[in-house]
């Protein structure tokens, strides 16, 4: 755990926090009492529809369509779809999609003894689905016993060609050279996609789309490596955009380890609905914590639009915000990947130092978190000497304040997709690093510039929370409060996919998540914590 260094006011602190639940209460509820075509199609995929049909839509958008379009989704699809499958004597759920996306099935809302019957078999179908992500947990907990863990900071890296066959033998590489998490980035706008794409994918631009198949070629291939290599090696994705339940679901059965998953992301970066975005977030995040996931938040992103001096506290807000929808969704601290990033001008007087005390008091806010630490990239000129220089600062700053997972920073950043070289050389540095400097420890006079300069973001994100938690978050959102970008909640893409709940509304996979894991599988301490 972290030794408090940066003399932060206990009840300054708790007042942050209260002010965030105060902020989120209304979104939380609104989740409570919706939800979405993704929750929806996430249901039937945790209940075993998978596949496409031959124009490559996926059946569980063919079924939730058919339904919607038949009764509804306000009491949700399982309803509707199990009572049809008992009605109609279907062998399973692809057969029914089949003849409902034909036109050939009559739904309806079913009552009495039929409603219970068909939620007596949706729910065993979903337990079936948990069982599996269960499953999964389990096994990385046995994998990590049989082989190692790396010590943290954990060292994580990029690779996404577009195609899954030519990430394989990158991310092994990046993996033998020292790499303990592979990041396979998602191919520019699928997040905007109302479906999830079908099997193995060899095109994808600036990244590799997120589909089941890849999830598994790439586990599988890492599973390999890490018996090769002695050490259990992560793997880690995407869960936000217009799937992000139906992506949380697919990354528990294929035991993704980590997924990138933050309140806001999808708002301001990707025009998604503010509303449609904290439903399917919630949900997702009810997976997340089930599969032993840990996410990772985006706050980094804020800092590539909005000044990362001025803006600093809104980076502590999300944070916040981050933490107490995690929190009442399930996830357990050691699940909280929170973000943060080394933005700062470099040319700026004091920059390392202002960049220590953003550093050193995310630390000591959340001092049971696995923080994410992402490396410069605004302020990479294509200067690769600067670039490399800065990248160390970096770690250095990453090593000596307790991150928990550092994001191996690139001199090519902003050039072009990096070569396997430039990951060598990233990797080298890290290592260097590491090496030379990771028992180096911090001590700060409560006087100090950087103390001071902490406790400063820290009351300027009170003072921004009591005003969010005031007028509300989707007014703070639609203001252009994070990231500079406005987006107000009856906009974007994906409202048209979002549903009240009726009476009656079922939903078994939250049904049976409500109901409790079962004895939970020893994990890795992965916290922060000092430098050994």
């Amino acid at each position: 755990m972290t030794t408090p260094k940066l003399n932060l006011d206990p009840a300054t602190v708790k007042l942050a926090r209260e002010l965030a639940r105060r902020a989120g209460e209304p979104v939380t509820e609104l989740a409570r009492t919706h939800t979405t075509v993704s929750i929806e199609r996430a249901v039937l995929r945790l209940a075993g529809l998978d596949g496409a049909d031959a124009d490559g839509m996926p059946w569980v958008n063919r079924l939730a369509d058919a339904v919607r379009g038949a009764v509804g989704l306000e009491h949700g699809v399982a309803l509707p779809a199990w009572d049809a499958m008992l009605a109609g004597g279907y062998p399973d759920l692809r057969t029914l999609a089949g003849q409902a996306a034909a036109g050939q099935v009559k739904f309806r809302i079913p009552a009495g003894e039929e409603a219970a019957a068909a939620r007596e078999l949706a729910r065993r179908s979903a337990e079936e689905g948990v069982a599996a992500i269960d499953a999964q947990r389990a096994l990385r907990s046995r994998m990590i016993a049989d082989l190692a863990d790396p010590p943290a900071p954990w060292i994580y890296l990029i690779v996404a060609t577009g195609d899954i066959y030519e990430d394989i033998p990158q991310a092994r590489a990046a993996a033998r050279e020292g790499a303990d998490v592979i990041a396979v980035i998602r191919s520019t706008g699928q997040s905007l996609l109302d479906y999830v794409p079908e099997g193995a994918t060899r095109q994808g631009y600036a990244g590799t789309y997120a589909t089941r198949e890849n999830f598994r070629l790439m586990r599988a291939a890492l599973d390999e490596t890490s018996r090769e290599l002695g050490r259990y090696v992560r793997l880690t994705n995407y869960a936000s955009g217009l799937c992000m339940p139906e992506i949380a679901a697919l990354a528990g059965l294929e035991r993704l380890d980590m997924m990138l998953n933050d309140c806001m992301y999808g708002i301001i970066f990707r025009d998604i609905n503010p509303v449609r975005t904290f439903i399917d977030q919630r949900f997702s995040r009810q997976v997340h914590a089930r599969a032993g996931i840990v996410i990772n938040t985006g706050e980094d992103n804020y800092l590539t639009t909005a000044d990362a001096v001025g803006a600093a506290h809104t980076v502590v807000v999300s944070q916040l915000l981050n933490e107490y929808f995690a929190l009442e969704a399930g996830l357990a601290n050691w699940q909280l990947g929170l973000g943060h990033a080394f933005e700062i001008n470099p040319r700026l007087p004091d920059s390392f130092l202002l960049e220590l005390a953003h550093a050193q008091l995310v630390r000591e806010l959340f001092p049971g978190a696995p923080l994410k630490y992402m490396p410069p990239t605004k302020h990479m000129t294509g200067n690769v000497f600067a670039g490399y220089l800065l990248d160390a600062f970096f770690n250095l700053c990453g090593l000596m304040t307790g991150q928990s997972i550092l994001l191996v920073g690139m001199m090519t950043e902003g050039i072009h997709t990096p070569f396997l070289s430039d990951r060598d050389l990233a990797l080298e540095n890290v290592r260097y690093v590491r090496s030379a400097a990771g028992r180096l420890g911090l001590s700060f006079q409560p006087d100090s510039f950087v103390a001071g300069r902490a406790r400063q973001v820290l009351g300027e994100a009170v003072d921004l929370l009591r005003r969010i938690a005031d007028g509300g978050l989707l007014n703070a959102i639609a203001d252009g409060t994070f990231g500079v970008t406005k987006r107000p909640p009856d906009g974007g893409r994906g409202l048209d996919g979002v549903i009240e709940r009726a009476d009656g509304y079922f939903n078994p996979v939250s049904d049976v998540l409500a109901a409790g894991a079962p004895a939970d599988n020893p994990v890795t301490d992965i916290l922060g914590g000092e430098p050994e």
